[in-house]
């Protein structure tokens, strides 16, 4: 089923979850162990995220160093497969431009197409750990909205090859990342919402937001998207606190801030503990006021944490 036929089709909040594939090497059921604490809360679907190759240098036989491409975590196809046949759960693979060509990512929406996946979170993608500005794979996309397009062309049976004719429509349903406080790029709020209609425009049904702490940046974020003509859902992205690292790393990666409240309580903290119970508390709180004002999905961040997660949840539906 479509996210956005669910989103529509509810009367209340709905509950849905992002989880990380397990590192190479790892079981799978490591994840379901991961998961077993939460499904009991019925999410009505789990997103899966996806990882480009990074690269890294390793000593060959000759004692040189060669550099090397490594993808740490992948899995995420045959991952969305296995939840929806264990679980009975609808799963949402995140698909980047990031690393990928347009026909390896052709390929992998070909494969999710044969295995009943019509749903997919499209995403630019972030540059490799080792880079500070993001580059395009060779015949890859540049930004979000050409995947997005390209997957809208599949949806019409138009393929890369042109001697394709007639050929086998995709059904997916599309979402896109939105930035309550804009994203890293932006020079400003205004002309990432502008960027965020074009993809709408282009075949989005839905808006996943990034991780905030600021109710007030999300309202805001909602109010600048309604007033030029974004009328999708957009849906709130909500991650837990959880060690005082965070403090300091958050805001830079992502762009964030964390609010005055939230980080002159979490200095008090005197081990990692205290910061977790915090920072959970600070979430349900959080995820209390966004349920009352009707967001229509409250969508966590559960990145190794389902006990924090569950915690948060049993106090909210």
């Amino acid at each position: 089923m479509h996210i956005i036929d669910t989103i529509n089709n509810a009367p209340n909040t709905l509950l849905s979850l992002e989880i990380l594939p397990p590192l190479k090497g790892k079981k799978i059921t490591d994840l379901f162990s991961h998961l077993d604490k939460l499904v009991e809360f019925n999410p009505s679907w789990i997103n899966v995220t996806y990882h480009r190759s990074e690269t890294m240098f390793r000593k060959n036989e000759s004692g040189n160093f060669e550099k090397v491409e490594i993808r740490k975590r992948p899995g995420t196809v045959g991952i969305c497969a296995a939840i929806k046949n264990y679980y009975k759960i609808e799963a949402v693979p995140h698909l980047i431009c990031g690393g990928f060509s347009k026909r390896e990512t052709e390929d992998a929406l070909i494969d999710l197409h044969f295995l009943g996946i019509d749903n997919v979170l499209v995403l630019r993608g972030d540059p490799p750990k080792n880079e500070s500005q993001f580059e395009a794979n060779k015949n890859g996309h540049n930004y979000a909205i050409q995947l997005v397009n390209q997957i809208q062309a599949l949806n019409k049976g138009i393929y890369l090859d042109t001697d394709i004719i007639n050929g086998s429509n995709t059904n997916f349903c599309m979402g896109i990342a939105g930035y309550p406080e804009k994203h890293i790029e932006s020079p400003n709020l205004d002309e990432d919402v502008y960027f965020t209609k074009q993809k709408v425009e282009a075949g989005a049904s839905y808006i996943m937001t990034q991780m905030f702490f600021d109710n007030a940046k999300y309202i805001n974020y909602v109010e600048k998207c309604r007033q030029i003509g974004i009328n999708v859902p957009i849906i709130p992205g909500l991650k837990p606190l959880t060690n005082k690292n965070q403090l300091h790393t958050l805001p830079k990666i992502f762009n964030i801030e964390i609010p005055y409240a939230l980080s002159h309580e979490l200095h008090k903290s005197k081990t990692d503990k205290e910061f977790e119970t915090i920072g959970t508390e600070w979430l349900i709180q959080q995820s209390k006021e966004l349920k009352k004002l009707g967001v229509p999905v409250l969508h966590y961040y559960t990145l190794g944490k389902p006990e924090v997660i569950k915690n948060v949840i049993k106090n909210i539906f």
